[in-house]
């Protein structure tokens, strides 16, 4: 018997970009069942809902990936929303977890949560070192008192619950709306439309100065099956490369894959985010063996060639 094999797990957020990779892997493990429930069956800001929910699938592992998010641009204008959908879900979730008697909870938390002036590489013991960067800090903390609640809960209650902190995530089947994606598929979609058009610039947030981890999804999702599977500490533990690269950098990189030819322009006006990210690794890699596989530029050649396709056949 695998550790899998009798495991009946509830995995929220399953329609999201990680959440759908996420359950394409959980699923390769056979578990006994995966309940992958969209918000019109399980409103997580719903108590009885979830209440509901939980005794009628009496689910023994919950893996939770639901949040509310977006960029910079999208944190900026949803600061109120984002901070109390996703600590509404977490805590409501984790509480009525805990009272349905299931016997493991994985948290996803964010990169976000670390302070704004970290110094690199993050120690996942910095966390508490100050306040984060401004843009996001309501959503970095909204989902950092989901860790305070698992330490709180395992202490009073013996509830085995952990923290796990990935580093930024991109790959095929990202959100590439410009109003609510993250950097890399804005990018990359403001490059390919740039060279399809024949435009010979385009403009980008911030002054290409900010450095940031990027973790490909499929890694992601194989690093929290690792950890759902192998760790059961109190401690929040990072999700990353160990790798970190500047926005101009990144840029740079996506124009020479996507045959953009043109200059890019800098709005040094627009906010660039925290000024610095990187991950300290050491300790995913000790205590349940995760390794990322997939390089930056490999990554990003597979998310541009997924998202022509995608754009062709449309």
């Amino acid at each position: 018997m695998t550790f899998w094999s009798e495991r009946r797990v509830l995995l929220t957020g399953g329609g999201g970009f990680l959440g759908g990779h996420l359950r394409e892997r959980v699923q390769r493990e056979q578990p006994a069942a995966l309940l992958a429930p969209r918000a019109a069956e399980l409103d997580l800001r719903d108590a009885h809902a979830i209440e509901s929910y939980l005794a009628a699938h009496k689910p023994d592992l919950v893996i939770h990936g639901a949040a509310a998010v977006g960029g910079i641009g999208a944190n900026r204008a949803h600061p109120g929303r984002f901070f109390y959908e996703n600590a509404l879900m977490g805590i409501q979730l984790i509480e009525h977890a805990r009272r349905a008697g299931v016997a493991k909870f994985v948290c996803l938390g964010t990169v976000c949560a670390y302070p704004k002036d970290t110094p690199t590489p993050f120690v996942e013991d910095d966390i508490w070192d100050g306040y984060p960067e401004e843009t996001n800090a309501p959503y970095g903390l909204a989902k950092k008192m989901l860790l305070v609640q698992l330490q709180a809960y395992r202490q009073e209650y013996g509830f085995n619950g952990i923290y796990l902190l990935p580093a930024n995530l991109y790959g095929p089947r990202d959100n590439f709306d410009l109003e609510t994606s993250h950097v890399i598929p804005a990018i990359i979609r403001k490059f390919l439309e740039a060279a399809e058009q024949g435009t010979d610039s385009v403009e980008l947030w911030g002054d290409g100065s900010p450095t940031r981890e990027f973790l490909y999804v499929s890694d992601a999702a194989e690093g929290i099956v690792l950890a759902a599977e192998r760790y059961d500490d109190d401690q929040p533990v990072n999700l990353g490369t160990g790798e970190m690269v500047s926005i101009a950098e990144l840029a740079g990189t996506i124009a020479r894959l996507s045959g953009f030819t043109g200059s890019i322009v800098w709005n040094d006006a627009l906010p660039g985010g925290q000024p610095r990210r990187q991950l300290d690794t050491t300790r995913a890699r000790e205590r349940f063996g995760f390794q990322a596989r997939v390089g930056l530029e490999d990554g990003l050649r597979r998310t541009i060639e997924w998202y022509r396709e995608r754009q062709s056949n449309e």
